[in-house]
């Protein structure tokens, strides 16, 4: 027996509005619309991961997904030009990631994050 994935799941009145965010923001393709969900999907393979925290690091609160991406700078100038501000950061942790904290247009709390962030 595999875990295959591990599929995070966000309550919404709209899921329309994350085609915005998950979409246009970090794009990420939608790989299914049946009007009450919408899934979007990143490169393949990923490994299922779940993490379990008393706190976010650096005493932050828990964010709800973690998000790793290629090129933060791009992702956090296409957050700020859609009016997502970060909570927190961009700051290069002493474990070594760069991140921020940003909110999706439905208040869950996302940590986006390069490891290995060019110097």
């Amino acid at each position: 027996m595999a875990v295959l994935r591990i599929m995070p799941d966000i309550a919404c009145s709209d899921p329309a509005k994350a085609q915005a965010f998950y979409g246009d923001i970090l794009g990420m393709d939608l790989l299914m619309d049946m009007g009450w969900i919408r899934t979007f999907g990143g490169a393949e393979p990923v490994k299922p991961q779940i993490s379990f925290m008393t706190q976010g690091g650096n005493d932050t609160p828990v964010p709800s997904l973690s998000v790793e991406v290629d090129n933060l700078d791009i992702v956090l100038d296409r957050c700020t030009a859609a009016g997502h501000q970060p909570v927190y950061g961009p700051v290069t942790e002493d474990w070594g990631v760069r991140r921020f904290f940003v909110q999706d247009p439905f208040g869950t709390l996302i940590n986006i994050l390069q490891h290995n962030p060019p110097a």
